[in-house]
């Protein structure tokens, strides 16, 4: 399918329309309080507890919106693109090497490469970054000066939630204009991926090297709306998001695992990286003992 547009679009939703996709099960996880939303609720364990936790979340989120405390702000994109082997080339010559499977199966299932999911010609893929937390660390400061490290830790961890709402939000968004028809995806449909196409974010199983952002966050100018990267490729503010988006009806989200030398020398070379740094990036992923 042709996307509606390429290049670039910034976007800036409101909290209220990001309310509707927050899935508050992660949520609870952050305070130790496992079990599904809205189940958790009804918990003979933890209903109590989490019910206290929600309640005081969501008067937080009220005042959150109502203030203008946080801000939400996004990018993302399309671009022509084709699979040159491992990699996925955009016309304008950005190149995303990505990594291969390798472990045997000890079946006939393929060893996928997200590469597997772009045509050698003619096909197209996005990208966003997206971020819930502007604003959010001068408040969670503001918090901790009044010795308030509750509502602190709170404001964070609703960050956090807001940004991978803003990601489900755009991915919806994206999709209905891309190649997405008929009734929107119910709420549990969202939260369990019961749609085509995925959206997955560099040092993630499928594209584990974190380095990849620099490149994701030149081709959409991230910088623009807010959104930087410390030396050890985290992104910061932290509640955010980004990662590249697929069309493919058979795009499937896989971990790539442990890999050998040989691709690992052949990943450098087309990174144009020395061999000893794009091991250390690779290090949970290296299936050899590595050389010092």
């Amino acid at each position: 399918p042709v996307p509606p547009f390429t290049g670039t679009r910034v976007i800036e939703p409101k909290l209220t329309e990001l309310r509707e996709y927050i899935d508050w099960t992660f949520f609870f996880h952050a305070w130790e309080l496992k079990g599904k939303f809205p189940a958790i609720l009804e918990s003979p364990s933890y209903g109590a507890a989490a019910r206290e936790l929600f309640s005081h979340a969501e008067e937080l989120l009220d005042e959150i919106q109502t203030k203008g405390w946080l801000r939400a702000k996004g990018v993302y994109g399309f671009w022509p693109a084709r699979a040159d082997g491992d990699d996925i080339v955009l016309d304008d010559g950005v190149r995303f090497p990505m990594l291969r499977q390798q472990v045997d199966h000890g079946d006939d299932k393929p060893y996928y490469s997200l590469a597997d999911f772009v045509a050698p010609e003619g096909d197209h893929i996005g990208a966003f970054a997206v971020t819930a937390g502007l604003g959010v660390d001068e408040l969670a400061a503001r918090y901790t000066a009044e010795h308030d490290d509750y509502h602190a830790i709170m404001v964070k961890a609703l960050a956090d939630r807001l940004a991978e709402a803003f990601a489900e939000y755009l991915h919806e968004l994206v999709r209905r204009s891309w190649y997405e028809k008929g009734p929107k995806h119910s709420r549990e449909e969202l939260i369990g991926e019961k749609y085509r196409g995925i959206r997955p974010a560099f040092g993630y199983p499928a594209c584990p090297d974190h380095t990849e952002k620099r490149t994701l966050f030149d081709l959409l100018d991230a910088p623009s709306i807010g959104m930087e990267l410390t030396e050890s490729f985290a992104m910061t503010p932290t509640a955010a998001v980004a990662g590249l988006y697929f069309a493919h009806p058979d795009s499937r989200y896989f971990m790539v695992g442990k890999i050998g030398r040989d691709q690992v020398e052949d990943y450098a070379r087309r990174k144009s990286m020395p061999f000893a740094e794009a091991q250390r990036w690779l290090r949970p992923n290296l299936g050899y003992e590595e050389e010092s």
